[in-house]
C-alpha cells in the first residue's frame, strides 16, 4: 500500500476519520501539522494545482461559513497570500503520495488514486463532525480558538 503524507489540523475529528479510513485500507499515514507548517507559495500551490481557486478553501472555516470570506471572490495570487497567512482557511487534508499531491478528501478521487479498500466510506468525509453536545475540537489549548467554529483569521 501507499505511504501518505497527511497535513491536518491536529485534534480535528474529521481529519481523524480520514486518517482512519486510509489506515483501514492498509496505507501508512504520516501526519503533519497544517497550521504550523511554513507554507511557501510554490509548495502550497503544488497541493492546490488543478483545482479552481474557490476549492482551495476550507468550507467549514468560520469566516467562510459566515460569508466574511467568499472563496469565489479571490484570484490565485490573493488566495495564496491569504491561505499562507491563515492556514486554517486551507482545505484539508493536504495529501502527498509518491510525489503526487492533492487537497481535500474526495472519497471517489482518493479511492481511484490509491484505493480505500473494498468498502470505501460512503459519507462526506470533508464535512465537519458534530456530536450530541455539538462540535468538540481537540489538540489546542483551552483558550485557543477552534479551527471549525468561532475562529476568525487573525494575525
Amino acid at each position: 500500500m501507499a505511504v501518505v503524507i497527511f497535513f491536518e489540523k491536529p485534534g480535528c475529528s474529521g481529519n481523524a476519520r480520514q486518517k482512519a479510513a486510509l489506515e483501514a485500507a492498509g496505507h501508512q499515514v504520516i501526519s503533519k501539522d497544517l497550521l504550523r507548517w511554513p507554507w511557501a507559495r510554490t509548495e502550497l500551490l503544488s497541493y492546490l494545482d488543478g483545482l479552481p481557486v474557490a476549492q482551495w478553501f476550507n468550507r467549514n472555516a468560520p469566516a467562510v461559513k459566515a460569508g466574511e470570506i467568499v472563496p469565489e471572490d479571490f484570484d490565485e495570487e490573493t488566495a495564496l497570500a491569504l491561505l499562507q497567512r491563515y492556514p486554517q482557511l486551507i482545505r484539508r487534508p493536504l495529501l502527498e503520495v509518491g510525489g503526487v499531491r492533492s487537497a481535500g478528501f474526495d472519497v471517489a478521487a482518493i479511492h481511484a488514486w490509491i484505493g480505500l479498500g473494498p468498502n470505501p466510506p460512503d459519507d462526506d468525509m470533508e464535512a465537519c463532525q458534530h456530536g450530541r453536545e455539538g462540535h468538540v475540537c481537540q489538540g489546542h489549548a483551552d483558550d485557543e480558538p477552534c479551527g471549525h467554529h468561532g475562529e476568525q483569521p487573525h494575525a
